[in-house]
């Protein structure tokens, strides 16, 4: 066929304001708020709609896990004094059904975002071809601005692609319909920690493996070596294991310096590759690092001086959904203003969703100076309603400025995690100190009073309060009573 004459491409030229390249939850975000200022926009997305979240990530693997869970908790029946526990079972392609029509539920809801853009929604692959124009198939898109949402990709090393199906990715994982008994599960990040307990928990025999040292992105060594010590009773962990696959009397065999072992399939969670291959990034003038990655302004979203703004988990920067919704507001709002809005990013906040709870919020660790920080801890090995509840296992460890007691941040592996992150998210968005957090109620018995067990811990490193301030309440030292 005879290529296209340039009157006839030019007839296919679309004039937008703001092109959004992308539909994943980013891509709405920035919709949201383009479709509010003007009427001449596209959205291209290629690929399946309904995004990461809601069809491969946060909600159909909370599903798992909130069905393992309720299973497991069998296990503590008998201490409660209920009987007849152990004659509970799993039924694994009933607990999957679950997880999909709940997922298809909530990608229904997100499909509604979409539904009414007509022809101004374009299902396709676009590439840039410089700072202003796209290619999708035959058409061309000339826009002032464009949102580029292109998402992330499981990550498969190549040699693993020659064992098949015996290889599952999250993106994946939720259509199976069973699971066998042995499943390996390589990279012990938030994902594979999530997913390598919950299957423990309904009963397959699990196997993870990590060639880090410690566990779900956890900086600190304290936290990580109580949060492995928990998971370690429910199923095998390797860190600073470098493994390699091969096919086994129809399964894998998982192989490191340590040893091996067959598994039945291997779940691969060694992290998500940006979709920027064949996207153009090179067309646009700017330099790219050594993963053909640009620079992006983190208030602005924008690539330089372009006209392009990237972002959500193809940035690489925070693969969070929050951050991505912000971000996605964040290259809305700029695609349609004149003048560049450049908004403050939130307290940094991430969650396992593993039992202990795994949580970070504000600074890591490994961000801090030991000489200008002081540390609180609390075990809630002994907490009052962790022992009532049978969840008296975890470490809290809280940052805290030297030199005036302000919040900084903090690494945790307890009951109720994200609740107490969340707490700490707002205090050290506030800027608020140790004592600000001591004159705050800490109802009992609650398992937040382990919280005020690690800032007391700090506060009495710190210049006394006066007497009349009830921040200097201490200790009873009564366990029943704390």
């Amino acid at each position: 066929m005879a290529a296209a004459s340039t009157d006839e491409r030019a007839q296919k030229i679309t004039h937008v304001d703001v092109a959004i390249v992308g539909a994943g939850t980013a891509g709405l975000a920035a919709l949201r708020e383009v479709r509010d200022r003007t009427d001449n926009f596209v959205l291209i997305n290629a690929g399946p709609y309904g995004t990461t979240c809601a069809r491969v990530g946060c909600m159909p693997s909370k599903a798992v896990i909130a069905a393992a869970n309720a299973f497991h908790s069998r296990v503590k029946l008998e201490e409660f004094g209920i009987r007849g526990g152990e004659r509970l079972r799993a039924d694994i392609p009933a607990v999957f059904r679950r997880v999909r029509s709940l997922r298809d539920y909530f990608v229904s809801g997100v499909l509604k975002a979409t539904k009414d853009l007509g022809a101004r929604n374009i299902s396709g692959r676009a590439r840039l071809d410089g700072p202003t124009r796209l290619i999708v198939g035959e058409r061309v898109i000339q826009a002032r601005q464009i949102v580029l949402v292109p998402g992330s990709s499981p990550i498969v090393p190549e040699p693993w692609r020659a064992l098949g199906d015996r290889i599952l990715t999250s993106d994946a994982l939720f259509d199976q319909e069973d699971l066998p008994s042995r499943i390996g599960v390589i990279g012990l990040g938030p994902l594979g920690a999530e997913i390598a307990q919950a299957l423990a928990r309904l009963g397959l025999e699990v196997h993870g493996f990590d060639g880090g040292e410690q566990i779900a992105g956890i900086s600190d060594e304290k936290v990580a070596a109580a949060a492995q010590s928990n998971l370690a009773e429910e199923f095998a962990i390797h860190l600073g294991a470098e493994v390699e696959l091969a096919e086994a009397d129809g399964g894998v065999e998982i192989k490191w310096r340590g040893g091996s072992v067959n598994v039945d399939k291997v779940i691969a969670a060694i992290g998500r590759r940006p979709n920027v291959d064949g996207l153009g990034l090179k067309t646009l003038g700017v330099p790219l690092d050594e993963k053909g990655m640009p620079e992006v302004d983190p208030t602005t979203m924008r690539i330089g001086a372009t006209p392009i703004f990237l972002v959500g988990d193809a940035n690489g920067d925070k693969p969070l959904l929050h951050e991505a919704a912000d971000e996605g507001h964040i290259a809305g709002l700029n695609a349609t203003s004149e003048e560049p809005i450049r908004l403050s990013r939130r307290t940094r906040l991430s969650v396992v969703f593993c039992d202990p709870g795994i949580a970070a919020v504000g600074q890591k660790a490994k961000d801090l100076d030991p000489e200008t920080t002081l540390i609180g801890e609390a075990s809630f090995a002994d907490q009052g309603r962790a022992r009532i509840m049978q969840e008296n296992y975890g470490l809290l460890r809280l940052y805290a400025a030297r030199r005036d007691g302000r919040l900084l941040g903090a690494e945790m592996a307890v009951p109720v995690a994200e609740h107490i992150a969340h707490l700490l998210a707002l205090a050290i968005g506030q800027e608020l100190t140790v004592h600000d957090l001591l004159r705050m109620p800490f109802y009992h018995p609650t398992l937040e009073e382990g919280l005020r067990t690690a800032l007391r811990t700090i506060a009495r490193e710190l210049p006394p309060c006066g007497l009349s301030d009830l921040a200097r309440c201490g200790a009873l030292g009564i366990e029943a009573l704390e």
